[in-house]
């Protein structure tokens, strides 16, 4: 089935930032853990995983509609220092991520593509669960201040 041009174009801009999302939140997993911040760890790493899946099933997706999905480009990895750093780098990512998410979900409807329309919000809602869980954290550190939050996710 061939895909309507600016559909194909905006997955691969989709397929980029979650192949990027794989990269920063693989490495901050291995950060974390060499850290010994097991729950940091866990998280991100879960999270490269989910992406790995979002970026098959992007695909997928690219594929059925005839196009070429474009596996060689990356985006700029927000790595940080420390770990308040590394989440408001994840943070800020999200939110590029939510945005370029939420401008293909409206172009898809436009193009009448209600499949890649439904990839792109379950996507969407993934995506803003793990938000919701970085902004969690930052006001964790924020009551119990670094050196709590951090103890508390060894």
């Amino acid at each position: 089935m061939q895909g309507d041009k600016q559909v194909l174009s905006m997955l691969n801009k989709v397929l980029t930032a979650e192949l990027t999302s794989i990269n920063q939140f693989f490495l901050h997993a291995r950060m974390y853990k060499n850290w010994g911040l097991g729950e940091l760890n866990e998280k991100a790493y879960k999270k490269s995983i989910k992406d790995m899946k979002q970026a098959d099933d992007l695909i997928e997706r690219i594929l059925f509609l005839e196009g070429l999905p474009n596996l060689q480009h990356l985006e700029r990895l927000r790595i940080g220092e420390h770990t308040a750093e590394m989440l408001q780098g994840d943070l800020d990512f999200e939110m590029s991520q939510l945005t370029l998410l939420r401008e293909a979900i409206a172009l898809c409807e436009t193009q009448s593509d209600f499949v890649s329309r439904e990839l792109l919000e379950k996507i969407l809602s993934e995506e803003e669960e793990h938000l919701d869980w970085i902004e969690a954290q930052q006001h964790l550190i924020g009551q119990v201040g670094i050196a709590n939050y951090l103890q508390s996710k060894m």
